[in-house]
């Protein structure tokens, strides 16, 4: 009896031993595993000229089996436009009562087309490529902000058509005319959150960018790019008080409205929602701030499984 209570108990096996402490005494390190939120900014601003060039080259790349290549950077918007503008401007009638409904409405379109690019390939940033996302370890976050730069490149390849069209329907060139650099700065950092927040839920659920074609059409409905909001809500007086405010602080009505301040002379402050630029600068820093957090915590989890 004594023999056996003297006998030291039989030593624990390697797998039933804590793996990560096991891990931590040979100095193992978990694969891809998420760094402090400091050292992932500087990762990312240390892969810099990637993400320029990786946004570059994405945009070279886009209409390269096309015969009108770059072309097609600037003539889808304006197709676009020009089809909003038969059946919104002249079927509907949207354009009565707003003065220079095209450089109204191009401009809408091209700032709308930039949001919903910008989400769009967000949405497939993770899921879309995942080689690249495997093969390599770099800030994951490194993909939508490349798809977001890429279709800013492509916004201000579009905002050269944009010019010709305000001048041709007489809209002057104005010192206003440099408030859309501030504008298009709060648009990108917002579009560039929204791309993180959906780079992650597409990253884990791939479907959805099936499905956000349909809420971006909605939303394009909802923003103004065919109609003014100003204008609509004058005429609804029946409305519940809650509606006009609604529309007006949507994100995307406020960066649309505000180039159209910016570019249009015609369009007034008076349009405007009550402390617009604050607006402006609230989602911005919401979605860039929120988005990117919040795409960081998943780091760990994206290309696996």
């Amino acid at each position: 009896m004594s023999q056996v209570l003297d006998t030291p108990p039989p030593t624990a096996s390697p797998a039933e031993d804590d793996l990560s402490a096991l891990a931590a005494r040979h100095g193992l390190a978990v694969s891809g595993a998420r760094p402090s939120l400091p050292d992932y900014v500087r990762q990312l601003w240390a892969r810099r000229h990637f993400i320029t060039a990786f946004s570059t080259a994405k945009l070279t790349a886009q209409y390269s089996q096309a015969k009108l290549g770059q072309v097609w950077q600037v003539m889808t918007p304006l197709l676009n436009a020009a089809v909003y503008y038969f059946i919104f401007g002249v079927l509907l009638g949207t354009k009565r009562n707003v003065p220079d409904y095209v450089p109204f409405l191009v401009t809408g379109v091209f700032i709308w087309t930039f949001t919903q690019s910008s989400i769009m390939a967000g949405t497939r940033a993770i899921s879309g490529n995942l080689g690249l996302v495997r093969a390599l370890h770099f800030p994951r976050a490194a993909l939508p902000i490349s798809f977001a730069l890429q279709q800013l490149q492509q916004l201000l390849f579009s905002m050269a058509a944009l010019v010709v069209i305000l001048l041709c329907f007489g809209v002057p060139v104005a010192a206003s005319w440099l408030l859309a650099v501030p504008a298009l700065v709060l648009q990108s950092t917002f579009n560039a959150g929204v791309s993180m927040i959906m780079a992650r839920m597409g990253a884990k659920t791939p479907d959805i960018a099936q499905l956000m074609p349909f809420v971006l059409r909605t939303w394009m409905y909802v923003s103004g790019v065919m109609w003014s909001i100003d204008k609509l809500a004058k005429g609804h007086h029946d409305w519940p008080s809650w509606v006009v405010p609604v529309l007006q602080a949507n994100p995307a009505a406020i960066y649309i409205d505000l180039m159209r301040y910016a570019l249009i002379d015609s369009f007034h402050a008076s349009q405007l929602p009550h402390h617009v630029w604050a607006l402006a600068v609230g989602w911005a820093l919401v979605a860039g701030v929120g988005g990117f957090i919040y795409f960081w915590k998943a780091e760990e989890t994206y290309g696996r499984g």
